[in-house]
């Protein structure tokens, strides 16, 4: 049965994805400002060349260049051509050519993934270590001081954005008026490439400090009372009550009756981190210089990069789903009662 829940699950990818990319295909190539346009633009107050006139300041621009740059850019077809094309070129991970930093999409994805890939997966460790031990001692310690202290900061993080969160780490604790503790931005240091490699690691997580607290700061908030919250629930159910009518210590009532239904909201989220790994994050990455895939992202949508969009969009799209898939498999792990009809 889960076998057939999961081919019926893998199947349903498919149409969606093809709606997605049909959709966003249409809207980014409709668009004004294409990259076509904004060449077209460049020669004519550049005039750099063959085949446009005038001088440096307002060139014409030929007909005849002006077909070579359509047929440069793939803009000789008609829009369903265009998809058709792409949509083949897909199916063996081929998403084109760049056209902004003019070499293939794919080495330009896994050039900037691992910035993002990174601080992704230290996202997740540090958010689920961190706020399922906080979110069940709050649970356990209900309304007394420490709930309501650790209450208050966490909301205060939360209210911070990002952009100003970035800006106090750095005037506070990266040379600006006070402490001089971390760099101010970079992956890495200067001399990276002749460290040993333990200097090595010890220099990127140096470097990652503020960023990722930069990050990591509003999930904090959400996933520690997301926590607090579904164990609460789960105490108050006849379950609970009747393990504390036998006796069973307070400990043992928590940790080994309720605990584990209360986990199904939060691991069923991990899915979601798919993404996350993925998309990195455009503030954090302009602020600290870290050439991720955020930064690309909003550079590729300035630029019109359409081949480049076109393939965020997708492996982002077809992350979603699988990261859905995977939240809905963590259902069993962690509840065997459930069955996929």
């Amino acid at each position: 049965m889960l076998w057939k829940y999961l081919l019926r699950r893998l199947l349903l990818m498919i149409p969606t994805l093809l709606g997605i990319t049909v959709v966003c295909f249409v809207i980014i190539n409709l668009a004004p400002g294409s990259p076509l346009e904004q060449k077209i633009a460049q020669i004519k107050f550049g005039g750099q060349v063959s085949g446009s006139t005038g001088g440096g300041g307002d060139s014409v621009v030929s007909e005849e260049v002006i077909e070579a740059l359509k047929v440069q850019y793939g803009f000789d077809k008609p829009l369903p051509m265009r998809y058709l094309l792409w949509l083949k070129n897909i199916v063996t991970l081929d998403f084109g050519d760049s056209f902004s930093y003019e070499m293939p999409v794919t080495e330009l994805i896994l050039e900037k993934l691992p910035i993002s890939l990174q601080f992704g997966i230290a996202s997740l460790i540090l958010v689920y270590l961190i706020c399922i031990p906080l979110g069940i001692a709050k649970a356990v310690r209900n309304g007394n001081q420490f709930d309501m202290i650790s209450s208050i900061v966490l909301m205060v993080l939360y209210s911070i954005p990002p952009l100003t969160l970035g800006i106090l780490l750095r005037v506070y604790f990266a040379g600006g008026s006070f402490l001089d503790i971390f760099p101010l931005g970079e992956a890495y240091s200067d001399n990276y490439f002749d460290m040993t490699l333990w200097e090595q690691i010890l220099d990127r997580a140096h470097h990652f400090v503020l960023p990722l607290i930069c990050y990591v700061v509003n999930s904090f908030t959400v996933l520690t009372f997301l926590m607090k919250n579904s164990l609460l629930e789960e105490v108050k159910l006849d379950y609970v009550r009747t393990a504390r009518a036998k006796g069973l210590p307070e400990r043992t009532v928590i940790y080994k009756h309720a605990l584990r239904n209360a986990l199904i909201p939060i691991l069923t989220g991990l899915g979601g981190f798919l993404t996350v790994f993925f998309a990195g994050s455009i503030i954090i990455e302009q602020m600290f210089s870290l050439d991720g895939m955020g930064l690309l992202s909003y550079k590729s949508i300035l630029a019109r990069d359409y081949n480049v969009i076109m393939a965020l969009i997708f492996i982002q799209s077809l992350l979603a789903m699988v990261g859905r898939l995977i939240s809905d498999m963590t259902y069993v792990l962690v509840d065997p009662r459930i069955d996929f009809q």
